[in-house]
C-alpha cells in the first residue's frame, strides 16, 4: 500500500493491523504523537490528521490509511507551527505538554473546517482529549488565538518577557512541548537498546510456590529473565520504609496485584511482553484483606510481619473538657473519600544505561535536557553481559521521577553499588501529581541494564500503570466540631482511618498531614486528633496532590456548614470570624507568626457569595515544605559557560508546574541576565541535592537557593562581563532544619511547617443544579508568574471538581474493577465550567520575595465547596465522594461562553 505522510509518498507492505501510532513512532521515528493509553483510545495524545480528520493513531490500523494522507505536527508547515506554538505559549496553554501535540492536531483540523470556532466548538473538538494539568481553559484560549490569526493570515507574536519575577514569563522551552519536540523517556531510542517487561501477580494475596521461567527463556530474542534471586543488593525499596520488593520471591506472599514476580529482557518490547506471559507461577491463593477497619482488628491476617498498622498520629491540644463545656452547637459526621488515579498523561518509563568510565571519574559532565540521545556516546557500553559490576561501571538512568536523588539512593541499594556508581538524569515528565514519587520502572531498568550490559528501556502500558502505582488514599473520617453561642469554634474531634494499601509508600505522612490540617484554616482552641494508616491488599496509596488535606477539609467544611445551618449563622461571616490570623494556632498547636491570608481570600469572594442563589464556600490551608522535623533543603549551582550560555543546576523535578521557569525568573530577577541564554538541568552527576518534588515546596526552596547563589554573581557583574566570568560556578543553598516532629517542641515552640498557603473557593450552581462557575481566591504570598499561577489553579480546580463528582477507582476483592483510563472519571473539556482565579499576595516570612506554594492547595477546598453548594440546592448533606448529583442536573457541568 502507498499513502502520503506529511506530503511525501510512503510504501508499506507490513502487517495491515499494525497500529498507525506504532508505525509512526517505530518505523518513522516520529514521536510527536504520544502513547498515553494505547490501545484504550481514551486520552487523545496520539491524534494525527488522517484525510483531514483528527484520528486516534493508537486504534487506527495501517490498512485504514491506504491511499490516504497522514499529517503529524511535523507536516503542518512553518507558519502553522509558529502560530500554534506562540499561541499556546502566550496563553499558558501548555504545562507538562504531553497531551498538547495531539490537541494541536485536533485544533488544526477544526480550524480547517470552521475558521471561526466558538469556545463550545473548541471544547467539543477536544472531546477525545484528556489534560490533567491545565483544566482546559488556557488550551481553549490558545486555540481561539490561533484560529483568529489563521483566519486573518496573521502571525502570533511570541510573548515578550524580561525574566523578572511577577511577569508573565513564557514557560521554559514550552515551544518544544507544544510541537512535540521534547523527548520524554519513551521517545528516546539508543543504539543497541533492548526492552524489558514485567510479569505481575495473578492474585492480590497468595503464597508463591514456584516460578517457571523456562518457556520465556526459550523465546527467540529473549536475552535474560530475572527473578528475585538476581537482585544483587537490597531487594526491598521504599521512600521511607523499605517494605516493597522489586520482585516477590518463591516462598513469599504477594501483597497486591501489581507485585512483580519476574522481568524479561528482549530485543523488542513485543517479544519481551510475549515472553513474560509465558512465565508460569504456582500459587497457594489466600483471602485478601481489603477493608482497612478489618485490617486493624487483632485477628486480621498480617500483611507485613509487624502487622497491619503502618502508622498512628495522635495528639490532644488545648483543654478539651472546657471547650466541650463552652459549646452551644455541635456538628457530627462520618465521611468517606474514594481511591482515585492520578491520571498523568505520560505512563511510566525509564532507561537504564551501563556506562564504562575511568575509576576516578564518576561525576561525568551533565547533558542538556534535550540531548538525551547523545548520552550513549559518553561512555562505552559493556558488551560482555557476564561481567559483574566494578568501580569501572556507572549505571545511568534516564528517569521521569519526582526525585532523582531518591531514585539514586534506592537504585544503588538494589544493585549493591556505591552511590557514586549510579547516575540519574531527570527527563522532564508528562505529569506527576505525586504519583511518580515511588520507584517504579527505574529500578527494573537499572537492574536489567546492569545484568545485560546493554541499554534497557522499561515502559508500562496504561493498564499496568493503573495497577502498579500508588493512588490517592481513601480515608474514613469521624468528625465532630463545636462552636459557642456566638459562632466561635470551640473544638474539633476527629479520627481518620486511611487505606494505605499493600506497601508504605508515604502513607504515614499522608495521614500525618491530614491530622496536621484537621482544623483547617481556622483558629480552634482545642483539638483531639487521631490518624491511622492501615495496610491492606489493595493497590498502594501514597502521595497525590493535596496529600491528605483534601480529605480532611471535605469533612471539616461540611461540618462548618452544618453548624451554620443549625444555629442560623451566616456561612461567609462564620468563616471570616474564625479564620486564622497571625498569632493563632493550627491543628498541631503551631502559632502562625506571619503571612496568614485566609481573611483576604474570603474578602475576595464576598460579593460573589452573596450574589449567588446557590453558593458553596470552603476555605483551605496547605503546608509549604515537608516539615514535621524533616529538613527541607535545596542546593543549586550557576555555571557561566560563556557569554551566550548560563547553566542552572538544581535537584527539583519539572513536571509541568514550571519549576524550571521559576529558576530562570529568580536568576534573571537577581542578576539581569537575559533569560534567553539560561538553561536548566537536573542530574545527580551535578550533586545539587534536593529531596522529592512534593509538599508544594520547589518554588520556595529553589527560589531561595538561587537568591543565595546569585548574590556573589550579581556583585561580580558590577565589574565584569559574562564573557569575563566564563568558567566560574556560583553555589547556593537554603535549608529549613527548625521544624518539629509531631508531639515535640523546639525552644518551647511547635513549628510543624515553615510556611502555609491559604485559599477560599466559591462554587455556584444554576437553577438545574449544574456547576455554573468556580471562583478561587488564593494567597500565593508573591505571584511569581501570573500565567503559571492561574494555570496551576485552573488545573487544580479541574482535578478537584472531578474528585468531587466523578472520579473513582473502585476495587473488589483486591482487584480494580477497571484498568481503563476512560473509566477513571476524569472530566473532559466540554464538562468544565467557567473558572475565575483571584490572586492574593500576603507575603510569607520565609518565601522568596514572600512566595508560598500553590501546587496543591488549588484542590484542597474544591470538593467541600461543591458539597456545600449542592446542599444549598437540594438540602441533602453528602458525606461520600464522589457525590451523587441532584436529579435535575442531567448534565454535570456546562461550558462557559467567555474567556
Amino acid at each position: 500500500m502507498d499513502f502520503q505522510l506529511n506530503g511525501e509518498t510512503r510504501h508499506y507492505d507490513g502487517d495491515p493491523e499494525l497500529p498507525l501510532l506504532s508505525y509512526l513512532r517505530l518505523n518513522e521515528g516520529i514521536t510527536s504523537p504520544k502513547d498515553g493509553c494505547a490501545p484504550q483510545a481514551a486520552c487523545g495524545c496520539c491524534a494525527v490528521d488522517v484525510n483531514g480528520k483528527s484520528t486516534l493513531a493508537c486504534v487506527t490500523p495501517m490498512k485504514k490509511v491506504a491511499g490516504g494522507r497522514v499529517t503529524t505536527i511535523e507536516g503542518l508547515g512553518d507558519y502553522r507551527q509558529s502560530v500554534f506554538a506562540n499561541a499556546f505559549v502566550a496563553k499558558g496553554g501548555v504545562q507538562c505538554g504531553f497531551c498538547i501535540p495531539g490537541m494541536v492536531i485536533s485544533a488544526n483540523c477544526l480550524i480547517n473546517k470552521n475558521a471561526e470556532p466558538t469556545r463550545d466548538d473548541i471544547a467539543q473538538a477536544l472531546t477525545h482529549h484528556l489534560c490533567r494539568c491545565t483544566g482546559y481553559k488556557k488550551i481553549i484560549d490558545a486555540i481561539e488565538v490561533a484560529a483568529a490569526a489563521i483566519r486573518k493570515e496573521e502571525e502570533v507574536l511570541p510573548p515578550a518577557a524580561d525574566g523578572r519575577v511577577g511577569g508573565r514569563h513564557p514557560k521554559y522551552r514550552a515551544e518544544d512541548l507544544v510541537l512535540g519536540r521534547h523527548d520524554y523517556v519513551a521517545d528516546i531510542t539508543l543504539p543497541g537498546m533492548v526492552h524489558g517487561a514485567l510479569r505481575l501477580s495473578d492474585h492480590p494475596r497468595a503464597r508463591v510456590l514456584s516460578i517457571d521461567t523456562s518457556a520465556a527463556e526459550a523465546v527467540p530474542g529473549v536475552s535474560r529473565v530475572l527473578t528475585a534471586a538476581d537482585v544483587p543488593g537490597r531487594r526491598f525499596v521504599g521512600l521511607i520504609r523499605q517494605d516493597w520488593p522489586l520482585y516477590v520471591a518463591a516462598g513469599e506472599e504477594t501483597r497486591y496485584v501489581g507485585d512483580a514476580l519476574a522481568g524479561v529482557v528482549a530485543e523488542t518490547e513485543a517479544i519481551a511482553r510475549a515472553a513474560a506471559e509465558l512465565i508460569r507461577v504456582e500459587y497457594e491463593v489466600l483471602t485478601p484483606v481489603t477493608d482497612p477497619h478489618a485490617a486493624l482488628l487483632p485477628d486480621a491476617p498480617p500483611i507485613h510481619p509487624a502487622g497491619n498498622l503502618l502508622s498512628r498520629t495522635a495528639f490532644v491540644r488545648g483543654d478539651m473538657a472546657a471547650a466541650v463545656a463552652a459549646t452551644a452547637h455541635t456538628a457530627h459526621g462520618i465521611f468517606q473519600t474514594q481511591r482515585i488515579e492520578h491520571g498523568y498523561m505520560e505512563p511510566e518509563c525509564a532507561i537504564g544505561i551501563p556506562t564504562a568510565v575511568r575509576s576516578d571519574d564518576f561525576s561525568r559532565p551533565s547533558i542538556d535536557e534535550q540531548d538525551f540521545r547523545q548520552v550513549y556516546a559518553e561512555g562505552e557500553t559493556r558488551e560482555d553481559a557476564t561481567k559483574v559490576a566494578t568501580t569501572n561501571e556507572v549505571i545511568h538512568v534516564l528517569s521521569q521521577s519526582q526525585g532523582v536523588y531518591d531514585d539514586r539512593i534506592q537504585i544503588a541499594a538494589l544493585l549493591g553499588l556505591p552511590l557514586e556508581a549510579v547516575r540519574v538524569t531527570l527527563v522532564p515528565n508528562g505529569g506527576g501529581f505525586g504519583g511518580k514519587e515511588d520507584l517504579s520502572v527505574q529500578g527494573h531498568a537499572a537492574l536489567m541494564a546492569h545484568l545485560t550490559g546493554r541499554p534497557v528501556k522499561v515502559t508500562l502500558t496504561r493498564a499496568e500503570s493503573i495497577i502498579i502505582h500508588p493512588k490517592r488514599h481513601p480515608i474514613w473520617m469521624d468528625y465532630t466540631v463545636g462552636c459557642d453561642a456566638a459562632g466561635k469554634l470551640t473544638y474539633v474531634k476527629v479520627k481518620f482511618v486511611g487505606d494505605t494499601g499493600a506497601y508504605a509508600s508515604v502513607g504515614m505522612k499522608v495521614l500525618e498531614r491530614a491530622a496536621g490540617h484537621a482544623t483547617g484554616a481556622y483558629h480552634v482552641p482545642a483539638a483531639d486528633v487521631e490518624a491511622l494508616a492501615a495496610y491492606t491488599n489493595n493497590i498502594p496509596c501514597g502521595a497525590m496532590r493535596g496529600f491528605g488535606v483534601n480529605q480532611a477539609v471535605f469533612g471539616l467544611e461540611s461540618c462548618l456548614d452544618e453548624l451554620c445551618q443549625q444555629a442560623g449563622f451566616d456561612r461567609w461571616q462564620f468563616r471570616y470570624d474564625n479564620a486564622l490570623q497571625n498569632g493563632d494556632v493550627t491543628s498541631t498547636g503551631q502559632i502562625i507568626e506571619g503571612g496568614a491570608g485566609v481573611r483576604e481570600t474570603l474578602l475576595a469572594v464576598k460579593d460573589a457569595f452573596y450574589a449567588a442563589k446557590y453558593a458553596g464556600i470552603a476555605c483551605g490551608i496547605k503546608n509549604t515544605g515537608i516539615g514535621n522535623g524533616m529538613p527541607d533543603a535545596s542546593q543549586v549551582s550557576i555555571t557561566i559557560e560563556s557569554a551566550e550560555r548560563v547553566i542552572v543546576d538544581h535537584g527539583w523535578t519539572e513536571m509541568g508546574q514550571g519549576v524550571h521557569t521559576v529558576a530562570v525568573q529568580t536568576l534573571c530577577h537577581e542578576t539581569g541576565i537575559d533569560p534567553a541564554i539560561v538553561r536548566v538541568r537536573v542530574d545527580t552527576a551535578m550533586r545539587q541535592e534536593a529531596g522529592m518534588t512534593t509538599a508544594s515546596r520547589a518554588t520556595s526552596l529553589v527560589g531561595n537557593a538561587i537568591i543565595n547563589a546569585a548574590a556573589k554573581l550579581r556583585d561580580d557583574l558590577q565589574s565584569h562581563t559574562l564573557a569575563e566570568l566564563a568558567g566560574r560556578v556560583y553555589e547556593g543553598a537554603w535549608v529549613v532544619d527548625w521544624t518539629t516532629k509531631p508531639g515535640y517542641e523546639k525552644d518551647g515552640k511547635i513549628v510543624t511547617h515553615y510556611s502555609y498557603s491559604y485559599a477560599t473557593q466559591l462554587v455556584t450552581l444554576d437553577d438545574d443544579g449544574r456547576v455554573a462557575k468556580i471562583t478561587a481566591a488564593h494567597d500565593a504570598g508573591k505571584i511569581y508568574n501570573p500565567t503559571l499561577f492561574e494555570g496551576q489553579l485552573e488545573g487544580s480546580l479541574h482535578m478537584g471538581l472531578g474528585y468531587a463528582i466523578s472520579e473513582d477507582m473502585p476495587m473488589e476483592g483486591g482487584r480494580p474493577k477497571s484498568t481503563r483510563l476512560r473509566q477513571m472519571g476524569i472530566l473532559r473539556a466540554k464538562e468544565m465550567p467557567p473558572m475565575e482565579i483571584i490572586g492574593i499576595e500576603v507575603p510569607d516570612p520565609y518565601g522568596p520575595y514572600g512566595a508560598k506554594g500553590v501546587g496543591e492547595i488549588g484542590l484542597v477546598p474544591t470538593a467541600a465547596a461543591v458539597a456545600n453548594a449542592l446542599y444549598q440546592f437540594d438540602g441533602v448533606r453528602r458525606t461520600t465522594l464522589p457525590m451523587a448529583l441532584p436529579k435535575r442536573a442531567k448534565v454535570v457541568v456546562r461550558t462557559g461562553d467567555g474567556p
